[in-house]
């Protein structure tokens, strides 16, 4: 069956199921609903607990530090997760908005975890 809307078979199918749509950037200037979709996708990232997707939320020249560990790059970050996510057991964030303006959000954050021996911590800050 031919698509209603004008546009050729191919054009429906390409657009609406072979070819998914690409996730929308959220990028600044931020207002209050996408600073605050920023920190859901953030959150959800995290939570998946996936090295890789959470490193491509952030610029290859990124600079981190994390207590005594300072990553660079997302290479780093990549690596850097991964071993965080063997050690840190049903590792749970949540991260919610404390302010943002223009290009700048910030975030409150605790996250907790166990380790093997079944050891439960949490941690909590603030992210500028």
């Amino acid at each position: 069956m031919l698509p209603q809307d004008g546009r050729s078979l191919e054009t429906a199918l390409n657009s609406s199921v072979l070819i998914p749509e690409l996730p929308n950037v959220i990028a600044p200037p931020f207002t209050i609903e996408t600073a605050v979709q920023k920190v859901r996708a953030a959150k959800d990232a995290w939570n998946s607990r996936d090295p890789d997707r959470v490193a491509l939320a952030y610029t290859e020249d990124s600079v981190w530090r994390n207590r005594g560990e300072f990553p660079i790059g997302r290479e780093q970050i990549r690596q850097f997760l991964a071993c965080k996510w063997v050690r840190e057991l049903d590792y749970r964030l949540v991260k919610e908005l404390w302010g943002f303006r223009d290009n700048r959000i910030a975030v409150r954050f605790q996250y907790e975890w166990h380790d093997d021996a079944g050891q439960w911590f949490r941690s909590h800050g603030n992210e500028l």
